[in-house]
């Protein structure tokens, strides 16, 4: 077994360890119902987080338009299991065409968005993506769209210019949203989608084409000079890792009974968490990503007892992580100390 692998390995082994974990945990009623129904967004941030350190970490680009893409995903994929499901009734087939259609629908945009947009750098890219966001955002909250014998109907002014007939429904209202989506989102889904997207981002990674978009955020220019296509490469990790972001957004939005795009859940604040838990995970480190997540996503409500120093531990652990990852000393420590072990490893 090579080191690659192994290292996969080991970060598909601490998923399911986690899961087991907490699946017992559920099951033997010593976790909270609200920390319950924090499980499947947690989720979701897992794969947002893993998703962008793939255009953070690995393409080196800094993209601020995340919560954009998984808004496309989640809308597109509730307005598609809310449209079905009378004439799809069975939960399992109509979630994975869900899938399918958020996942597409994202990695669309991404590629819509990304061939204008990878042409930037730096501040101008997470300048453009961030707006990319809150133009989806306020075209969802101006949307209006209904059903009935006729056909759809579409309005940007309200849901009475729809002219539906009395049978018909709205499916999107607006700064409403969608109301009434499946619930078909499930801890032991989510889990596993977390694994595909693990799987799909590690072998991306080690792959031929991984190296190529590492060359180029490493050195545009020497990549070039030895005929790697950087446009090609920039828009596939782009594409992939919009198209991941909509996987997030389709187990979210199937996780909640009303849909609606709001700044806390699709705005600049979401990116902006989603690029912390980046951050603070070590950027190209991908099982950090998902530490990161875990850890900022529970604590706040595992620290809810504590009010008055809630936060401010909350602060505390934000900074030791920083620290940690950041510190050259502690960078120099966890390589002496990782030498150590391997040499301690291999006299046993």
């Amino acid at each position: 077994m090579t080191k690659t692998t192994k290292n996969n390995m080991i970060t598909y082994i601490m998923v399911i360890l986690l899961f087991v974990i907490m699946q017992t945990l559920v099951s033997t009623g010593n976790v909270s119902s609200l920390l319950q129904g924090l499980l499947v967004p947690l989720c979701a941030y897992i794969i947002l987080a893993v998703s962008l350190n793939l255009t953070v970490g690995i393409l080196g680009e800094l993209s601020l338009g995340h919560a954009g893409f998984m808004c496309v995903g989640a809308f597109t994929s509730a307005f598609f299991s809310k449209c079905m499901a009378d004439t799809i009734p069975v939960a399992g087939l109509r979630y994975f065409l869900a899938l399918l259609i958020g996942a597409a629908a994202a990695g669309i945009c991404g590629i819509l968005i990304g061939i204008p947009v990878l042409r930037l750098k730096g501040d101008y890219l997470a300048i453009v993506t961030l707006a990319f966001g809150e133009i989806i955002k306020n075209i969802v909250n101006i949307l209006f769209i209904g059903r009935d014998a006729n056909g759809f109907h579409f309005s940007t002014t309200d849901s009475r210019s729809l002219g539906l007939l009395p049978d018909g429904e709205v499916i999107i209202n607006g700064p409403q949203g969608i109301t009434g989506t499946p619930k078909d989102s499930t801890f032991l889904i989510s889990v596993i989608l977390i694994l595909i997207t693990l799987f799909i981002v590690l072998n991306l990674i080690h792959s031929r084409s991984g190296r190529a978009i590492m060359s180029i955020r490493d050195n545009r220019i020497a990549a070039e000079s030895v005929g790697i296509n950087i446009t090609k490469y920039k828009l596939m990790a782009f594409s992939i890792s919009a198209a991941l972001a909509g996987i997030a957004g389709v187990i979210y939005a199937h996780n909640l009974a009303t849909l609606t795009a709001q700044p806390k859940n699709f705005g600049y604040n979401m990116s902006i968490m989603i690029l912390v838990f980046v951050v603070l995970g070590g950027i190209g480190n991908i099982r950090g990503s998902i530490i990161a997540a875990i850890i900022l996503t529970l604590l706040p409500e595992l620290l809810r007892s504590l009010s008055d120093y809630r936060m401010l531990i909350y602060a505390v652990v934000l900074i030791v992580m920083m620290l940690f990852n950041w510190s050259p000393k502690a960078i120099e420590w966890r390589e002496k100390y990782m030498a150590k072990f391997k040499r301690s490893k291999k006299e046993v």
